[in-house]
């Protein structure tokens, strides 16, 4: 905290705290957020000015919260946008004495219940307004929750860090808020009730962390103890469930389906000895072990635990959602370093609530488009990115969008030298086929084998696709021979360009049962009108792309990237039946083919 003392003209205001955060999306640095607070007679007005740049994209907002020197809020108003796609124009008023609030917002009015020890805060609101709720609560009695706009904040000690800064030792408290946006965030508070760091999501769900100045080194040291906070919150939730874990478990009467293509299994019994199956019966009355746990599956199904091939791990809160939907298996498509080495390896020695986490390690190159912050621009570089991966842990490489063409035969020679894989974006200012026969063993995204099938051209009329073209012949070809894998993410395209006309819930009912914050981040709301034919003309195009590479022997595999989690994974089997597959063909792209793909078609067949 920096204390001046500056007059303010025309008022009594004293400028009494200054300060400084660096943004990071991705752990990559992209803006900072400046603040001040003055104080004026038994009153103070702060103010804030955030802005990072991703990707290319301006995300500016500013904030004024006026509040009493007890920090009871008066009035906050907050002005741009929560991130690229998204505009944020609210003010609010709190009515102590009616206990209420006025909100205005997109310039509608609208008079909202305020209970007393209410706090002004949206959800993603810049970090200094994280700063002052921490004070609040601190002020008033750490209160077990704290009513807000939007609903009620938890906020949940969790240790001291001991960290350098400036040349000394600071021991720091640790937080855990829940209800400000959805899933935990970690913060991390000085002696003084300032601010430190803040390990959070931004508006896209992306990894967001905001860090005093002064502390900037320690940033990995902060994102790698926020995830274990998180998974130990989670962890202490698993314990306290109504049914614990079943060591012996039971599933009776039920239909099994084992993915290999054999038909399916009536009425049989499968038992199951920590977490493995053990044996399957199809007695009609098998001997059931005493103190075993039984299921009675009759009427239901029982198929392998599913894959998805194509996931950003942004929160722990995810692993739960997966495992419910049937996700054992997650490949991570790229992610933070720290973060994710760290949710792999607590989730694999049994501490956590997920699914397996198999790391694909993104890489980049260094310009506007960026993305994170493991880079490469010069072969040496590029050489020691796919060493630390692979010291870490990570089976594949994720090529992203700018990374240098001329880089890539090199990160793909040292990948496969070590026995690793390469998948990825095709970047810019190369075509599919260029990076396959430049090493890439997977591509993700259907979007670029159809830009380059069809000869796609931005900003023009979407043509019929057609792969009966002697040039898409001889990529077809191509693919078949170099066993290219694609990770075609359809799903998400539909949610892209679906009409705005149709609501995303007649296609994805599974939108309606997440959280509403994870709807309204992740939903997309359609396509206006005056677009909505091309953007159909592209999905249909899709559609038979895949429809195409599925009929002409290549390896298609379920993914679902940053889509409605467990539900869409459901979604994409069911647009791969659409597009020709059998269903035993569909449920394999999301089972036995990945398995065989990422090599562990031998280790896993009894989950």
């Amino acid at each position: 905290m920096l204390a001046v003392s500056c007059a303010v003209a025309g008022a009594s205001a004293q400028t009494s705290e200054q300060g400084r955060f660096i943004l990071h999306k991705f752990a990559r640095t992209n803006g900072e957020e400046t603040y001040s607070i003055t104080r004026s007679g038994n009153g103070f007005k702060l103010t804030s000015d955030f802005l990072f740049t991703d990707r290319g994209t301006k995300v500016p907002l500013k904030t004024v919260f006026t509040a009493t020197g007890e920090l009871e809020p008066l009035t906050l108003s907050l002005d741009g946008q929560s991130s690229r796609m998204s505009g944020l124009k609210d003010s609010m008023e709190y009515h102590a004495d009616a206990q209420s609030i006025t909100l205005v917002r997109d310039g509608k009015t609208q008079q909202l219940p305020a209970p007393k020890g209410t706090f002004l805060i949206d959800g993603y609101s810049p970090v200094t307004m994280q700063q002052m709720l921490m004070r609040y609560w601190l002020r008033h009695g750490k209160p077990a929750s704290i009513p807000t706009p939007a609903g009620s904040v938890t906020i949940t000690p969790a240790g001291t860090l001991s960290v350098a800064a400036n040349g000394q030792q600071h021991a720091l408290q640790g937080y855990v808020i829940n209800g400000l946006i959805w899933g935990g965030e970690t913060l991390w508070m000085d002696e003084r009730q300032d601010l430190v760091a803040l390990i959070s999501t931004d508006a896209e769900f992306d990894h967001f962390e905001a860090i005093r100045d002064e502390y900037e080194g320690a940033l990995g040291t902060f994102i790698q103890n926020a995830a274990n906070d998180n998974l130990a919150a989670l962890a202490k939730l698993a314990a306290s469930a109504k049914q614990p874990v079943a060591r012996n478990l039971v599933i009776q009467n039920v239909t099994l389906i084992d993915g290999t293509g054999a038909a399916p299994v009536k009425d049989a019994t499968v038992f199951v000895e920590d977490g493995k199956i053990a044996s399957i019966v199809t007695a009609p009355k098998p001997e059931i072990p005493a103190g075993a746990t039984v299921i009675d599956g009759t009427g239901k199904y029982l198929i392998p635990g599913l894959w998805d091939m194509h996931a950003h791990y942004e929160q722990v809160e995810w692993g739960p959602i997966y495992l419910a939907a049937g996700v054992t298996t997650a490949r991570d498509c790229g992610n933070e370093f720290d973060f994710i080495t760290t949710v792999r390896n607590t989730l694999a020695a049994g501490k956590g609530i997920g699914p397996e986490i198999l790391i694909a390690g993104v890489v980049d190159g260094n310009g506007p488009m960026s993305l994170g912050a493991v880079t490469a621009d010069t072969p040496e570089q590029a050489r020691e990115v796919v060493r630390r991966y692979k010291a870490a842990g990570a089976m594949q490489i994720k090529i992203y969008s700018s990374l240098k063409p001329d880089l890539v035969p090199v990160i793909a020679e040292e990948a496969h030298k070590l026995g690793m894989t390469v998948t990825g974006h095709v970047p810019n200012g190369m075509t599919t086929e260029q990076a396959v026969m430049g090493g890439y063993d997977q591509i993700n995204h259907i979007q670029y084998p159809v830009r380059d099938l069809l000869h796609l051209e931005r900003g023009k009329e979407i043509p019929p696709a057609d792969f009966s073209t002697p040039d898409a012949q001889r990529q077809i070809a191509l693919y078949k021979q170099h066993h290219t894998v694609f990770d075609d993410t359809i799903s998400l395209y539909e949610n892209f360009y679906h009409p705005s006309s149709v609501a995303y819930a007649t296609l994805e009912p599974g939108v309606l049962k997440v959280a509403p914050q994870l709807a309204e981040a992740l939903a997309s709301p359609g396509v206006p009108a005056d677009r909505a034919v091309m953007s159909m003309a592209m999905f249909h195009d899709m559609m038979a792309t895949v429809r195409e590479l599925h009929k002409d022997g290549l390896a298609i595999v379920a993914g679902t990237d940053q889509n409605i989690p467990g539900y869409s994974l459901h979604r994409e089997l069911e647009l791969y039946i659409e597009a020709g597959f059998t269903p035993m063909e569909a449920l394999q792209a999301a089972t036995s083919v990945p398995a065989r793909v990422m090599g562990l078609d031998k280790s896993g067949g009894n989950d």
